[in-house]
């Protein structure tokens, strides 16, 4: 009987409702224009804005890659010389940042990897300085049989 009382009064607990309200409320955003274009060769395009100004537009394409050799070997064990196809991708993508500041990236995939541009993304240092050289010393032969 205790364990009856005792399930009802979890039950009856966990259905009551709670007085938790979120503080923050994130904005709808709709999407105001869209389009999806595909073609019978594998190619292709997409695009959509939103309410927000956010936008992003990305192109494909299917592409002939030339025989080079691949990365590891076939299920025989001997590298593989074939061709073929692969999918290149450009696009772009506009935002705003939290910080309210405009964000626009750009990229191209395709044989070359993945390449994104953008004036937000980090850049490498350069480092602009000669490697220090030992000095160069006389030779001369010592030891026994010299």
């Amino acid at each position: 009987m205790k364990l009856f009382i005792i399930a009802a009064l979890l039950a009856v607990a966990a259905a009551a409702p709670s007085g938790y309200k979120p503080e923050y409320k994130a904005p709808e955003i709709a999407i105001v224009a869209q389009s999806d274009v595909r073609n019978v060769d594998g190619s292709g395009a997409w695009s959509y804005a939103g309410s927000d100004g956010t936008t992003r537009d990305e192109s494909y394409a299917q592409k002939q890659l030339a025989a080079q050799p691949s990365y590891g070997k076939d299920a025989y064990g001997k590298e593989s010389y074939e061709s073929g196809a692969g999918n290149t991708n450009k696009g772009a993508s506009y935002y705003i940042s939290p910080e309210g500041q405009k964000i626009t990236l750009t990229w191209v995939a395709d044989e070359g990897g993945f390449q994104p541009k953008g004036d937000h993304l980090p850049v490498a240092p350069v480092h602009e300085y000669e490697l220090p050289v030992a000095p160069a010393l006389p030779y001369s032969r010592t030891g026994a049989g010299f």
